[in-house]
């Protein structure tokens, strides 16, 4: 996947505040990631002109190609933190990997991941990150929830 960490970041914080909020403005993803209001301004611009996101008034969308993006970058950083809470990385230290490990895992490594986890997810309580609630089996009932935490 192709992209600057910084872009991808965005999209990403964008992707799961509009999961959570009626609309994602400005302010809620500055508040979200820690950085000004201008650095924000300055980032949905960029992603207005690459095609991600577009304006309604005050409210920031995901456009359809912005949501796939952004929805692969938060497969990706779900399984990688997956991946390590299963080997024993304390959650908040595997989400602050994930973090960085996401914009530079080749393909082949996080299809290695993801197999590993299907294969060895079925002894592990899991959270669905988009529900919070709890998940026993592949059989979950919220039809996001690829992306698990080890609960």
């Amino acid at each position: 996947m192709q992209g600057s960490k910084s872009r991808e970041d965005y999209l990403e914080a964008i992707y799961l505040l509009s999961k959570d909020l009626a609309h994602v403005h400005q302010i809620d993803i500055a508040r979200y990631m820690g950085v000004s209001q201008p650095a924000v301004e300055k980032a949905v611009r960029l992603l207005i002109s690459s095609g991600y996101l577009r304006l309604d008034g005050l409210h920031i969308i995901l456009t359809d190609d912005g949501e796939t993006y952004a929805a692969k970058i938060y497969e990706r950083h779900s399984t990688i933190c997956n991946f390590l809470a299963m080997h024993g990385v304390d959650e908040e230290a595997a989400d602050r990997d994930a973090c960085e490990i996401e914009h530079i895992l080749s393909d082949e490594s996080f299809e290695m991941m993801s197999a590993w986890i299907r294969e060895n997810k079925k002894d592990t309580g899991w959270v669905c990150p988009l529900t919070g609630r709890a998940c026993d089996k592949a059989d979950c009932d919220n039809p996001d929830c690829e992306n698990r935490r080890r609960a």
